[in-house]
C-alpha cells in the first residue's frame, strides 16, 4: 500500500478581477489553503484609484459558512485552522508584470486564477493575461474557466472531485500529472473516483503507464486518434470530468507549454478546471 501524499505546498498566489469568475476561483484557492495549511496571498491590480478592501472575497465570512470557525470568528481563529490569508492591492496598467513582480518578492507554488474565454468578458483576468502569468511565472497553474463552479462547494466547501482526465504524450511525461493527481486525492481525503489518461495519437506511441495505488480510485487508459483538441475536449465532456491535469513543456511538443497550439486551444474551450504542471519544474507537490 503507498504512503499517503499530501501537498507539500507552502504559498498559493491568487490574482483577482473581483469577478464572479474570480471569486469561484478564490473559493478553490482557499480549499487547497486549508489542505496545504499554507500562505495564501491574495492581489489585486487596479488601473485606478477606487478599488475597495470590501470588494475582496470575504475570507472570514467564507469559513463561517463552510463551519471552520465561529461565526463571530476572529483572525486568531483563522490562524488555528494553519492558514496565512493576506490581501494586497497594488496600482498597475499591466497585471501580468504586475503579478509577476509580486511573485519576485512573495514566492509560491501554486497560481489559482479565473480563466476568462469569453472575449467580450470585463476585467483583466481574461486569457490573455491568465496563460502569459502562467508562462512567464513558470509555476504550477491552477486554471478556472470563467462560468464554471469548479469542484469547491460554495456553501459547505465539500469537493465535488470524481473525475480526473489527464491527456499524455511521449514527451514532457505524464509521471508529474500523476503525481500530483495523487497528491490531491490524499489532501483533499477524496474516498473514490476515476482517473482517466487519454493519448490521442498513433496506439504504437502510447506511452507505458504505471497507475498509483489509491484505494477506493480506478485508472485507466484511452486511446483515440483525430485532432488532439478536439479528442481531449470532447473525451472531458464525454466523462463530465472534473479537473483536467497536464503538463506542459516547449512549443515544439504536443503539450506545448501554453504557447498558441494545443494546451492554449484546450485552456480557451476548457469545460473544467485545468491544472497546468510545467515539465521543466518541480510538481510543488511534494
Amino acid at each position: 500500500m503507498n504512503t499517503p501524499t499530501r501537498l507539500a505546498i507552502e504559498g498559493i498566489f491568487h490574482p483577482s478581477d473581483f469577478s464572479e469568475g474570480s471569486h469561484v476561483a478564490f473559493l478553490h484557492a482557499l480549499k487547497l489553503t486549508l489542505a496545504a495549511r499554507c500562505r495564501l496571498r491574495v492581489l489585486h491590480v487596479s488601473h485606478h484609484d477606487h478599488a475597495d478592501w470590501h470588494d475582496f472575497p470575504g475570507v472570514r465570512d467564507t469559513l463561517v459558512r463552510w463551519n471552520l470557525i465561529p461565526r463571530e470568528g476572529s483572525r486568531s481563529d483563522v490562524g488555528h485552522l494553519g492558514i496565512d490569508v493576506k490581501k494586497v492591492i497594488t496600482q498597475g496598467t499591466d497585471p501580468v508584470a504586475s503579478c509577476v513582480e509580486f511573485l519576485e518578492k512573495h514566492p509560491a507554488d501554486l497560481i489559482v486564477l479565473a480563466i476568462h474565454t469569453d472575449p467580450g468578458a470585463r476585467g483583466w483576468l481574461r486569457r490573455h493575461v491568465g496563460a502569459p502569468l502562467a508562462k512567464h511565472s513558470g509555476l504550477m497553474t491552477l486554471f478556472i474557466p470563467h462560468g464554471a463552479e469548479g469542484f469547491v462547494s460554495r456553501s459547505d466547501g465539500s469537493v465535488s472531485l470524481r473525475q480526473i482526465l489527464i491527456p499524455i504524450a511521449p514527451k514532457p511525461r505524464h509521471h508529474r500529472a500523476l503525481d500530483a493527481a495523487r497528491r490531491l486525492i490524499d489532501s483533499l481525503g477524496l474516498a473514490s473516483g476515476r482517473i482517466t489518461l487519454l493519448h490521442v495519437a498513433d496506439p504504437s506511441e502510447t506511452p507505458s503507464v504505471t497507475f498509483p495505488e489509491l484505494p477506493g480510485w480506478t485508472c485507466e487508459l484511452l486511446r483515440n486518434d483525430g485532432d488532439p483538441v478536439q479528442q481531449i475536449l470532447q473525451t472531458a465532456r464525454d466523462l463530465r470530468a472534473d479537473l483536467m491535469v497536464m503538463t506542459t513543456d516547449g512549443p515544439d511538443h504536443f503539450l506545448d507549454g501554453l504557447r498558441g497550439t494545443t494546451s492554449e486551444r484546450v485552456l480557451h474551450h476548457t469545460p473544467c478546471p485545468i491544472l497546468n504542471i510545467p515539465a521543466g519544474t518541480g510538481v510543488g507537490m511534494g
